[in-house]
This record gives structure tokens, C-alpha cells and sequence, in this order.
């Protein structure tokens, strides 16, 4: 299961959008009603966390895949 962020989607101009996280299936369709006011809502994509990789990953300076070495222009 993942965590989704939702948000409200204002009504009106006075009105402020409230954000909360939902548990779903990574198959299911995003949400379009808030589960509990039946308010009309969106899916926000937000920054997540990296990861670490163990053992033999290549690195950019190692000359490994993707930016390796540099080759990409992003390292310059």
C-alpha cells in the first residue's frame, strides 16, 4: 500500500484547501470526493524521500550508468 496526498479543491474564494494522506493500492484510480465530506478533491505529487542503494552501485564519478563520468552534461 502506498500514501497519497490529497487536497480539497475550494468551492469558493474564501474557501482554503486542506491537505491529508490516504492509504491506497498503487493500482487503484486516484480519489476524486473526500472519503468522509464528499467534498471534491485532486492527487498533489509532493517530494518523497531517497533511498540508499547497498553494495556495488555505480557512482556519477565511477563512470557507471546513467550521469556516470559526466557524459550527461550535469556534472559540468
Amino acid at each position: 500500500m502506498a500514501t497519497y496526498v490529497y487536497e480539497t479543491i475550494p468551492q469558493s474564494a474564501d474557501e482554503k484547501p486542506e491537505r491529508f494522506e490516504i492509504q491506497q493500492s498503487m493500482k487503484d484510480d486516484a480519489l476524486t470526493a473526500h472519503p468522509e465530506t464528499g467534498k471534491p478533491i485532486k492527487r498533489v505529487i509532493v517530494g518523497g524521500y531517497g533511498f540508499s542503494i547497498g553494495g556495488n552501485a555505480p557512482t556519477p564519478s565511477s563512470g557507471g550508468h546513467s550521469c556516470g563520468g559526466g557524459g550527461c552534461g550535469c556534472h559540468n
